[in-house]
């Protein structure tokens, strides 16, 4: 024992008395001297005695739809290390196509008596789900959080990036640039930020774009998300002369970028793109990603704010929190040329790359 406090003592460049006292949890030893000698134990391979060691406050379930879209582990990672902050162990559920289903991760997470449960993207943003399920947790009683998505009548908190605003902002930049004919990609109309999408692309259309309200329909495209999703219908609106895209995700983007060069089309010169999301290494793509940006971290810390609230009694507020999105302006963007048409899109000048631009 005197060798390993010497050892200790030494690691921690503190006495072996100073060492002793931390050992057996007595008072008379300042903070930061406290964990310089823990964190000695921990360099050293020590285990810390079983009063020092910090307790978890218990399992909390975090369930994302996939990790294929960069932006589920973005929030995933935000997520489980302010969770674990809080003295909680996250426990990562990913979907997968037809793999384990969001209702059978639940009855997993039941079963290990977890103090709450964090859904990103989940059934909550289906408006063709059953949404009994969320109810049923609620009456357990069981906290929840909803990131992305909302669904009334759930007692639980809300946390999304306004996809309404997003879109519109989207809109906004690519007709300051020069641009009419703006196509909008985004998946199936049952999800609620797709139908705010939508509704945001509408509105900003009708009050800029200067084109007839019947012609709108031709110019949106829902598809599947993803790339592929992204590549076809990019390729369809691209037959009907569109010269500026908004994308429902940053993967979507990739794909109606891949259409256009398919074609012999060049990003930005004949098509400019916005993407959403602005996951990581969108800034090092072919050319960088213009996107809509989540503020992916402070969602995140806000949803596990909520959460833990909850847990520990403290009602949080049973709404829907919302979070403005930034455009994020890089070099798939370009002032539209002269010529532009349903012909041939005209050719255009490169956008200066990577500005923020704040909601």
């Amino acid at each position: 024992m005197r060798a390993r406090l010497s050892d200790i003592a030494q690691q921690a460049e503190v006495s072996e008395a100073t060492v002793s006292r931390v050992l057996n949890d007595r008072p008379g030893v300042a903070p930061e001297t406290r964990q310089a000698v823990l964190t000695a134990l921990d360099v050293l391979g020590y285990e810390r005695p079983a009063r020092l060691r910090k307790r978890s406050a218990g399992l909390v379930g975090l369930v994302v739809p996939e990790l294929e879209n960069p932006i589920f582990p973005a929030f995933a990672q935000v997520i489980e290390s302010t969770l674990a902050q809080s003295g909680f162990t996250p426990v990562l559920c990913t979907q997968t196509a037809g793999g384990v289903t969001e209702d059978e991760y639940v009855e997993m997470l039941l079963d290990r008596q977890v103090s709450g449960i964090v859904f990103v993207s989940g059934l909550h943003a289906d408006t063709a789900a059953n949404h009994d399920r969320y109810r049923a947790l609620i009456g357990r009683p069981l906290p929840i959080v909803m990131i992305n998505g909302y669904a009334p009548g759930i007692a639980a908190p809300f946390v999304s990036c306004d996809d309404r605003e997003a879109a519109e902002l989207a809109v906004a930049h690519l007709v300051a640039l020069g641009h009419r004919r703006i196509g909008l990609i985004t998946g199936p109309d049952r999800f609620v930020p797709v139908q705010r999408k939508v509704a945001g692309w509408r509105a900003a259309m009708t009050r800029l774009s200067g084109l007839p309200a019947a012609e709108l329909d031709s110019l949106a495209e829902l598809t599947l998300f993803g790339v592929e999703g992204g590549e076809a219908a990019a390729g369809r609106l691209l037959e009907r002369g569109v010269t500026g895209l908004v994308c429902g995700s940053d993967l979507m983007a990739l794909g109606a970028i891949r259409a256009a060069r398919q074609r012999g089309l060049s990003v930005p010169a004949d098509l400019s793109v916005v993407g959403y999301d602005d996951s990581p290494l969108m800034a090092f793509t072919e050319p960088p990603l213009t996107t809509m940006r989540q503020p992916v971290a402070a969602m995140a810390v806000a949803a596990v704010r909520a959460l833990v609230d909850e847990i520990n009694g403290h009602a949080a507020p049973h709404s829907e929190y919302s979070f403005r999105p930034e455009l994020v302006v890089r070099g798939s963007t370009a002032v539209a040329g002269a010529t532009a048409g349903a012909d041939r899109p005209g050719r255009q000048q490169p956008a200066p790359p990577a500005v923020v631009v704040p909601a």
